[in-house]
């Protein structure tokens, strides 16, 4: 038995960014299992209207939105549109994210005498690294800015963020993501002060090191064998393994329920395998 059902957000309106992606879209079809009124945003459209479908038809109720979470004017559009369709945000889960391949290195240390090939540091591309940034960071800045008007004063309004164990100590070669992350917890420790007076929590969830479509070709090579990377990443977590998408949904319907987290406001929770817990030693 999914572990939704132990939580009853029946008549309540969640919107979920980046939810036409794998691991977003998970989210929203788990919390469709509450009963909750879900609407999946996303730029590519066709993707969140299969995920929505697939909610409708195991009986949950769910409609799909093509919005540009770095457009204000997308957002807002989204917004009426839910208005109409669904009522006022009730939740909002910021999922849109994730990194770029031009905001990325090559190497994990600089040295000298390196082949020319490298994309170092010096050669990261500011179109890539401002792309990063701004998916990030203004793609949970801005669905915010829209939705949290109607949430203001509600019983149970709140806002859930995804950082990432980056936000805490940076990965190699990817400076730009993990920055965009730490902003992201800090973005919502502020949150959580600044609506604080108008019953707004806003919390989030740092995951460890899932496999997704994003990263599996950096984890795992052509016969499916884990690569060195993926090796330091699993000697660094005690557990020893990758985490599920399913490990990350108890704590989000956790700080999504007022019944469990009434006075849970400004926390970042990893959810790592005891990554954040081990110094290699």
């Amino acid at each position: 038995m999914t572990i939704a059902k132990n939580h009853n957000f029946k008549d309540k309106v969640v919107v979920v960014t980046g939810a036409g992606g794998v691991l977003c879209a998970y989210f929203a079809k788990e919390i469709a299992k509450t009963g909750a009124k879900v609407a999946l945003l996303d730029i590519n459209l066709e993707s969140a209207t299969a995920y929505a479908d697939e909610i409708v038809k195991e009986g949950g109720i769910a409609k799909a939105y093509q919005t540009n979470v770095l457009d204000l004017v997308s957002i807002q559009a989204t917004r009426d549109a839910i208005a109409t369709d669904f009522g006022t945000c009730d939740i909002l889960i910021n999922g849109a994210g994730g990194n770029n391949p031009k905001a990325t290195t090559d190497n994990e240390f600089h040295e000298m005498n390196l082949a020319e090939s490298t994309k170092s540091f010096f050669e990261l591309d500011k179109a890539g690294v401002e792309f990063v940034f701004n998916l990030n960071y203004l793609g949970t800045l801005l669905p915010t800015q829209v939705f949290a008007k109607d949430m203001i004063g509600k019983k149970g309004a709140n806002i859930v963020n995804i950082s990432s164990m980056n936000a805490y100590t940076p990965l190699t070669k990817i400076p730009a993501y993990s920055g965009a992350k730490a902003a992201i917890s800090n973005f919502t420790q502020w949150l959580a002060v600044y609506f604080s007076h108008v019953g707004i929590r806003c919390n989030a969830i740092a995951p460890g090191f899932l496999v997704s479509n994003q990263n599996r070709g950096l984890l795992f090579d052509a016969e499916g064998k884990p690569t060195a990377r993926a090796g330091k990443i699993l000697n660094n977590t005690p557990m020893g393994r990758f985490g599920e998408a399913e490990e990350l949904m108890g704590s989000i319907l956790f700080l999504m329920d007022e019944n469990y987290a009434s006075f849970v406001n400004g926390v970042v929770l990893p959810i790592d395998g005891g990554f954040s817990a081990y110094s290699g030693v």
